[in-house]
C-alpha cells in the first residue's frame, strides 16, 4: 500500500491491473499526501449484489477513516454514477477512462468537497482507443496481469458491462510486448493477457491482427518470458493462428477458461449468445486433440429467465460433455437495464437450487482431475508460502520455493481442494 493512498479493488483482472495504473496516476496528483490520506474504490458492476458490496464498503471506510477522503470508479460508476455521488460518504466519482489519468485525481483537493463537480463521467461509449498503460508489479501477486484488450461489441441480454466498458477496442501490439518485457524484467515468470473480450483482440488495429498473433508474437520476442496465460475467452472467436499457438507453443499454459454461460440452445439464444453447445462440445474436443493436457474452466449461469427443468439438465449435462474442471456458477439475479431483468424470471428457491446442483457436479468433476494428478511431476508457480498453481491453474500445497518461483515437484496427493505436492529433491532425500 502507498503511505497514504489505499485501492480496494473488486471484480475482475482488469480492475486489478487498472489498480496498479491507478495507483501511479493518483500518487502523482498527490493523493497520498493529503492530510487525512484517500482511498479510492474500483468497482464492479457485473451483478446488482457486486454493487451493494461495494456501498456497503465505502460506508464501512467512511466509519472507520472519517478524515480521509473517498473516490468511487470502475463499472459501477461508470453505469451508476449516481447511485455514488449521492452518498454523503463518497467525495468524488471518476468514469472507467477518467480514472487512468492524474490530472482528474488533481480535482480531488485538501479543503473540502464544494470546489468541484462530485462525478466526472464521461460517455464510455466514445471512447475508441485503448493505450497501453506501463506498470512494473501488481500488488501482491505472483503474476502480472497485462490488458490487450477493453470494451465489448456484443450486447449478451444479461450484461451490463457493455455500459461500463464501452465498445471494443485494442491496444497495439507492441505497446503490449513493451509491457510483457517490462514485467518480466523485473522478475515476473508468469503472464496473463486480460481484456473484457479479448478474442476479439484487434478488430480496430491496422491489419485487424488477431489474438493467435498477439500470442505468438509476445512469445517470440520475449524469450525470458516462462508462462503465458490467457484469461476468458470467447471460444467460437478462437481463431486459426490462436489454434496453432495452443498445438505448439508450450509456454503458452493448457489452461482455458471459457465464457459459457450455459449448455441448452434455447436458453444462448436468449442470452444472444453466438455459439450453441455443439460449438462448445467440439472446440473441447478439437482443442484436447491439439493439446491433451489442456484444462478448461467455464462461467455457468445456473435460472436464467425462461430456463426449465430441461434446459437446465443441458447445462448440467455440459460439466461431463466438455470435460470442464474449474466452473464459476453464477445464481442469475436480474442486472437492472438488462434485457434480461425484464424477461420472466425464475423462482429464487430454484435458482439456488440449480445453482447448487451445478456447484456440486464442479465440485465432482474437480476433485476427478486431481485424483488424475497423482504421481505426475508439475511445474508449480509459488503464489505465496506453500501454496502455488500448476500450468493447468490448479491449486497445490507445495514445500519448497519463493513467491513467484516455478518449481517441479511431484504430486502425492489431494484434500478436495488442492494437490499436495513435494520437489524432488527433498523426495528423494
Amino acid at each position: 500500500m502507498t503511505k497514504g493512498l489505499d485501492i480496494v479493488t473488486f471484480g475482475c483482472r482488469m480492475n486489478t491491473y487498472e489498480s496498479e495504473v491507478m495507483r501511479r496516476e493518483a500518487t502523482e496528483a498527490g493523493l497520498g499526501e493529503l492530510a487525512g490520506g484517500a482511498i479510492v474504490f474500483n468497482t464492479c458492476a457485473v451483478t446488482s449484489e457486486a454493487v451493494r458490496q461495494a456501498r456497503q464498503a465505502i460506508r464501512k471506510a467512511r466509519r472507520e477513516n472519517p478524515d480521509a477522503r473517498i473516490i468511487v470508479t470502475g463499472c459501477a460508476a461508470q453505469t451508476e454514477p449516481g447511485t455514488f455521488a449521492q452518498m454523503g460518504e463518497v467525495d468524488l466519482v471518476l468514469g472507467n477512462e477518467e480514472k487512468l489519468k492524474a490530472h482528474n485525481y488533481r480535482a480531488l483537493p485538501d479543503f473540502g468537497i464544494n470546489q468541484f463537480e462530485k462525478a466526472r463521467v464521461n460517455d464510455i461509449m466514445s471512447v475508441t482507443e485503448t493505450a497501453g498503460h506501463m506498470v512494473d508489479a501488481i500488488e501482491g501477486r505472483a503474476r502480472a496481469f497485462v490488458q490487450v484488450q477493453n470494451g465489448c461489441d456484443h450486447r449478451c441480454t444479461f450484461c451490463i458491462i457493455p455500459y461500463g466498458r464501452g465498445n471494443s477496442r485494442s491496444v497495439p501490439m507492441g505497446a503490449v510486448v513493451d509491457q510483457v518485457k517490462r514485467l518480466v524484467g523485473n522478475g515476473y515468470a508468469e503472464i496473463v493477457l486480460t481484456g473484457v473480450d479479448i478474442t476479439s483482440y484487434g478488430a480496430d488495429l491496422p491489419g485487424a491482427p488477431k489474438l493467435g498473433k498477439l500470442v505468438r508474437t509476445v512469445l517470440r520476442q520475449v524469450p525470458d518470458l516462462a508462462r503465458l496465460r490467457l484469461s476468458s475467452i470467447d471460444s467460437i472467436e478462437a481463431d486459426p493462428e490462436l489454434m496453432e499457438a495452443i498445438a505448439t507453443e508450450t509456454r503458452l499454459m493448457p489452461h482455458l477458461h471459457l465464457s459459457l454461460q450455459a449448455g441448452d440452445d434455447m436458453i444462448l439464444k436468449r442470452m444472444k449468445r453466438r455459439h450453441l453447445r455443439e460449438d462448445s462440445i467440439r472446440f473441447c474436443e478439437d482443442v484436447r486433440r491439439l493439446r491433451p493436457d489442456m484444462v478448461f474452466g467455464a462461467d455457468i449461469i445456473a435460472g436464467f429467465p425462461t430456463e426449465t427443468a430441461a434446459m437446465f439438465e443441458n447445462s448440467l449435462k455440459i460439466v461431463e460433455e466438455c470435460g470442464l474442471t474449474h466452473l464459476h456458477v453464477f445464481p442469475f439475479s436480474p442486472r437492472e437495464g438488462t434485457p434480461a431483468a425484464r424477461m420472466p424470471q425464475v423462482r429464487r428457491e430454484i435458482v439456488k437450487d440449480r445453482a447448487a446442483r451445478l456447484r456440486s457436479a464442479g465440485d465432482g468433476a474437480y476433485r476427478r482431475h486431481l485424483a488424475k494428478l497423482a504421481g505426475t511431476c508439475q511445474r508449480i508457480l509459488v503464489e505465496r508460502d506453500g501454496i502455488g498453481r500448476t500450468e493447468g491453474f490448479t491449486m497445490a500445497a507445495i514445500d519448497a520455493g519463493a513467491p513467484g518461483e516455478i518449481v517441479e515437484a511431484v504430486v502425492t496427493g489431494h484434500d478436495g481442494e488442492r494437490l499436495t505436492a513435494t520437489t524432488r529433491a527433498q523426495r528423494a532425500a
